[in-house]
């Protein structure tokens, strides 16, 4: 099972903001004034990370286990199903149109699927997961 919640640093900078910073995702950084407005800023910054490591074609690390110190900051849950069908598809070592003829879509739907501008449809997402034996589990913590 993987996580798409990953560890942030929080220090604060020679200006007093906050600055975040993500160990595991090369240069993912940010600043705020508030610690709750460097979260929320964090947030936004890991998705977009992401998010260009998946339209990259690059591999998408997984997160180390959080220290002392640090935060969980999770993606949203759009960029992390498409994360982790990205990370399937790329663990099975199959292209695009062998999931589509897994799902029976065309490979036009499977690039919008991995697409993460694309809003996709979550049972689309459940089902190329479920074509490379995945499941998508949803966890809700308290905000």
């Amino acid at each position: 099972m993987r996580s798409f919640a990953y560890p942030a640093t929080i220090d604060k900078d020679e200006s007093d903001r906050f600055l975040v910073t993500f160990p595991d995702v090369e240069r993912c950084a940010t600043d705020a004034p508030t610690l709750d407005e460097a979260l929320a800023e964090a947030a936004d910054a890991l998705d977009e990370a992401i998010a260009q490591r998946i339209a990259a074609g690059l591999d998408i690390p997984a997160p180390s286990r959080l220290r002392r110190g640090q935060r969980a900051v999770p993606l949203a849950a759009q960029m992390a199903a498409k994360a982790a069908l990205a990370v399937a598809v790329r663990d099975a070592g199959i292209s695009k149109s062998e999931l589509a003829r897994r799902i029976d879509v065309g490979e036009a739907e499977v690039r919008r699927m991995l697409d993460p501008r694309h809003n996709t449809r979550l049972s689309r997402l459940e089902q190329g997961l479920a074509a490379l034996g995945q499941r998508l589990i949803v966890h809700a913590d308290a905000a």
